[in-house]
């Protein structure tokens, strides 16, 4: 008689759409849960049951059921908060996945710190900090005993979401509070900044052994917050200073107790050595373990992680992973080495980079067909559409959308991606309180400087208040050729925020607005600056309203 075999997939999001898909080659049925019964990859699933995934005796009692009748094999996840979902319901079945105790220490970063700090690995010192203790600090702020910047994030929260620099005593009272707000306990750490480049590493414990599945430069922007504009893999770092990164990070999956499935850390190299940001108990998400490192390296990483799920071996892992040397920093001299240390090595480079937008409501989006022609794409992930309201992001699941390029060297696989993400334009809605503010340059009190303008430069060359002043664009025709001479020579160097030049935005704009009414020289110049193609778009729409 035919077996019936599945596994219980936690979340039905984008993120879930390879876990649900290797499940299915891997020839097990796809049982998903997820609180969101319209969540992106629910038509994929072959049975699908909405769930809340913190709900852990609701996740236990379905697996119960599938598991009477000998159906469940494994429990998994991959670019969720809830590996310690995974965890509890596997080990309450017997089912092969980190211990329960474990993935609490991946799930919260004040347990996380702590397991750190008890152990010895570096990372940012830190204080817990919740309603009831908020007082205290900010007196320890206004004494001078506590010094900034300091950084603020939930304790249990993933994508940036109320994660923030707090940098002066003016912005503490806010960002805490955000934090607070976006913590399912009520709990933020407040912890410090670590300056340095930061990567991003996916990786596979298993049997004693510690295999990188994935080492990326990640691109963070706009302070105060921390906006991931994308990643691009493998990293460009040199060897000595990853192996340094590498054995900080599988010291500190040791301090968290990780030893069955998959882990993935934010870690910096600051100029005291790798300090780790966090490791969770999951892959990656940010289209990293289920995108850009099956482009990069050849292996599904989704499947073989869940081989181990299903009580299997990782065969195409082990038969394809090279051995990595044990090169810790100073700062972990002494420590003794956790695991055997591999690494699945990668033949191509990818590269995936963010667009996003200037506040308002979108009217019309163009370059999405364009866009798929570029060499080298692979994926176009739009996340916004018309009538869509848009904001310049605070948190990373504010973005537009995402595109990933491949290409045999880091040159091809950026400039790919880089002009994919430039082709792409967002034509907001006229009269919009909240783009009229944006392009005045207004920003909040706890704020300071952000958003930023889509161009910058150095004050010393121009100044955007002054551009075009006296000057008009006759109606019809091409900006480009009333190019103000003092931004002539930085037409072709200056870029925004995606990757788009001033000489490229002129030509969007005269392509987009052929029969645009007669322009003020000095308003349309400074919402260029200010904001971009949008900034543009923007004015010449209001005209003609």
């Amino acid at each position: 008689m035919f077996e019936t075999k599945k596994i219980l997939i936690l979340g039905a999001g984008l993120m879930q759409k390879p876990a649900i898909l290797g499940a299915k080659h891997l020839g097990y049925k796809a049982v998903v849960v997820d609180a969101n019964k319209n969540a992106v990859a629910v038509p994929l699933a072959d049975e699908f049951y909405p769930v809340d995934l913190k709900d852990r005796e609701a996740l236990l009692e379905l697996a119960g059921k599938l598991n009477k009748k000998g159906e469940l094999k494994g429990v998994f996840t991959a670019g969720t908060d809830f590996s310690a979902s995974v965890s509890y319901v596997a080990e309450k079945l017997g089912l092969p996945a980190h211990a329960f105790e474990a993935a609490l220490n991946a799930s919260d970063k004040a347990r996380m710190r702590a397991c750190f700090e008890k152990s010895g690995v570096p990372s940012p010192k830190f204080s817990e900090i919740d309603s009831s203790s908020f007082e205290n600090v900010k007196k320890s702020l206004e004494s001078g005993e506590t010094e900034l910047p300091k950084v603020v994030k939930p304790c249990d929260n993933m994508g940036g979401r109320g994660c923030r620099l707090v940098r002066n005593n003016d912005e503490f009272q806010k960002a805490v509070s955000t934090a607070i707000k976006n913590s399912r306990t009520g709990r933020a750490i407040f912890e410090d900044y670590m300056e340095g480049a930061e990567f991003s590493i996916d990786s596979v414990v298993y049997n004693g052994t510690l295999t990188i599945t994935g080492f990326a430069d990640r691109h963070i922007f706009y302070p105060p917050y921390f906006i991931e504009m994308g990643h691009s893999l493998p990293s460009r770092v040199d060897s000595k200073i990853k192996n340094e990164l590498i054995a900080t990070f599988a010291l500190g999956i040791k301090a968290l107790g990780l030893t069955c499935g998959v882990a993935k850390a934010d870690i910096k190299y600051t100029k005291n050595g790798p300090m780790i940001g966090e490791i969770a108990a999951r892959l990656s998400g940010g289209y990293m373990s289920g995108w850009t490192f099956p482009y990069s390296s050849g292996m599904n990483l989704t499947e073989e992680a869940m081989k181990i799920a299903l009580g299997q071996e990782p065969d195409y892992l082990l038969s394809n992973r090279v051995s990595l040397p044990w090169q810790p920093h100073e700062s972990v001299k002494g420590k003794e080495q956790p695991f055997e240390l591999y690494e699945i090595s990668s033949t191509l480079v990818s590269a995936e980079r963010a667009w996003l937008s200037i506040p308002g409501k979108v009217s019309k989006i163009y370059g999405l067909d364009e866009v798929k022609q570029i060499y080298g794409v692979r994926d176009l992930l739009p996340r916004v559409k018309e009538g869509d309201k848009v904001d310049f992001p605070r948190n990373n699941v504010e973005k537009c959308g995402n595109i990933i390029a491949v290409g045999i060297n880091s040159e091809q696989a950026y400039k790919s991606a880089e002009e994919a993400v430039s082709s792409i334009t967002l034509r907001l809605e006229p009269k919009n309180p909240e783009t009229e503010k944006f392009l005045k340059g207004e920003c909040e009190s706890d704020e300071k400087g952000f958003p930023p303008s889509a161009f910058t430069f150095c004050p010393n060359e121009v100044t955007s208040q002054s551009v075009g002043e006296g000057t008009k664009i006759p109606a019809g025709q091409k900006t480009i050729d009333y190019l103000p001479e003092t931004l002539i020579p930085l037409a072709d160097s200056l870029k925004d925020w995606n990757h788009c030049t001033l000489r490229k935005t002129l030509e969007k704009f005269d392509e987009i607005c052929p029969d645009h009414a007669e322009l003020d020289g000095k308003i349309f110049w400074s919402a260029i600056l200010r904001g971009g193609i949008q900034g543009a778009l923007y004015v010449a729409d209001n005209i003609n309203k």
